[in-house]
């Protein structure tokens, strides 16, 4: 670090992301809440061990292969080969990879992005409670969380990625790079999966099966909010000199930046978070008449909506966003429901994934002609491209595999559990222990009540 200011400038950079790091932790926090207090008590114990499970498997194949797919394939396959120099740099075994004093950031950049992919995985468990194995969970949390989330980072959340260059895709804050990518992972899984018994009565009409604990649910959606805040934060570059982004839009002073390397604001996002949320709480009151799981859902969905163009809506059109998003991806989910009889058990992939295709589609056409880089050359902003860029995340890299990945675990019957287990509960059926050790305990106590004659 050469003089006062670049060493400055890199440690704050550096408590910046570790900071967001943090804060996301609570993301997973609270979707381990928000899925024990949407399920039912016979399956607490295996809803909490799948998605606890996400974070080594997740953690582990992304430091050995997904941070390199992140550098190497921004052009691959369609615009070029593998860039293998900056890929090289984020091997496992390279030396920004491990302790390095001379690289601050390596490791703190790598673990934001890591907090992406464990909340990419999250909400693909979400939509699949208490009818999938666990293992079958654990390869598709390893393949969106290290393999196909990261490819759509590199095309489309990259500053020199294809489609931000030749389609003009905008995604600030991850409507489509997470969110639609995730719901769309989701939707293959459970069209496979299938619904949980007693879902749908024998005419076909959807059954409600509540949460089991309302005040579970409710603490963990705010931890997912609270968690947004270093969501949003870690999207954006803290400092960087107007001579480092080089492009087009560059100024005299020292400026954060977006993903893209155009210049934003924290206030920006700050205002925006917030009224997207307002919208799409207010929304979700609205079109659900009150009813508490989808107000909740909705503010997280109104954020997701607006997220592709937060970095430069004003306010007003942020909450609008959030609040038209809500309303369509509320309808979509009990069509969808009612026509193909899936069973998205957290509206999961109506929250994520209908809410961030809409997002990217609506933010083609408010954001026309706006610039998606700071780079010459490059496209700008338009509905065409966004509305490509949400089939690619959507469908192309979400639905499609999960989808060819869940039929080849059906067929050779390690997707879904047994009839019976489901009936009986994944809690003893796979993890006994509470009421192994309670039943031995009651024994016990009842054997030393005899011999004492009490």
């Amino acid at each position: 670090m050469d003089g006062n200011l670049n060493a400055i400038t890199t440690i704050f950079t550096e408590f910046y992301y570790w900071v967001t790091v943090v804060f996301m932790f609570l993301i997973h926090v609270g979707f381990c809440m928000y899925e024990v207090g949407a399920s039912r008590r016979r399956n607490h114990m295996h809803t909490l061990m799948k998605n606890i499970m996400i974070i080594p498997l997740v953690s582990v194949t992304f430091y050995f292969f997904g941070w390199w797919i992140y550098w190497a394939f921004p052009d691959f396959p369609l615009f070029g080969g593998l860039n293998l120099e900056a890929g090289s740099a984020n091997l496992p075994w390279a030396e920004n990879m491990a302790t390095h004093l001379g690289d601050r950031i390596t490791g703190v950049f790598w673990a934001a992005f890591l907090l992406f992919s464990w909340t990419a995985a999250s909400i693909v468990s979400g939509a699949v409670i208490e009818r999938i194995r666990s293992s079958a969970l654990w390869l598709h949390a390893v393949l969106i969380g290290s393999v196909f989330w990261i490819i759509d980072a590199a095309w489309g959340w990259h500053y020199a990625g294809w489609m931000v260059r030749e389609l003009g895709y905008h995604d600030a804050y991850a409507s489509g790079v997470i969110h639609a990518i995730a719901g769309g992972y989701a939707l293959g899984v459970i069209m496979v999966l299938g619904p949980r018994i007693g879902k749908f009565a024998a005419d076909g009409t959807p059954r409600d099966i509540p949460p089991h604990n309302p005040w579970m649910l409710v603490i963990g959606i705010f931890l997912i909010y609270t968690g947004f805040w270093g969501f949003y934060a870690a999207c954006n570059v803290p400092l960087i000199s107007p001579e480092a982004i080089g492009g087009q839009i560059t100024g005299t002073t020292w400026t954060a930046t977006n993903i893209y390397l155009a210049p934003t604001t924290l206030g920006a996002i700050t205002f925006n978070f917030i009224m997207s949320l307002s919208g799409g709480l207010m929304a979700a009151y609205v079109v659900s008449k009150g009813d508490a799981f989808w107000t909740f859902s909705g503010g997280l969905a109104g954020i997701i909506t607006a997220s592709a163009g937060n970095d430069l809506y004003h306010p007003i059109q942020a909450m609008l966003v959030g609040a038209v998003g809500v309303v369509i991806i509320y309808n979509l989910h009990y069509w969808v429901e009612r026509k193909f009889k899936l069973d998205d058990a957290v509206g999961a992939v109506a929250v994520h994934g209908y809410a961030g295709v809409v997002g990217l589609i609506i933010a083609g056409f408010l954001l026309w002609g706006a610039p998606s880089s700071p780079f010459e050359g490059y496209a700008t902003v338009n509905p065409l491209g966004q509305t490509i860029g949400a089939f690619i995340m959507f469908f192309v890299l979400g639905f499609l595999p999960a989808f060819i990945v869940s039929k080849l675990q059906a067929a050779v019957g390690v997707l879904r559990i047994p009839e019976e287990v489901e009936l009986q509960g994944l809690d003893y059926a796979e993890h006994h222990a509470y009421e192994d050790a309670m039943a031995e305990i009651t024994e016990a106590t009842r054997l030393h009540l005899a011999a004492t004659g009490k």
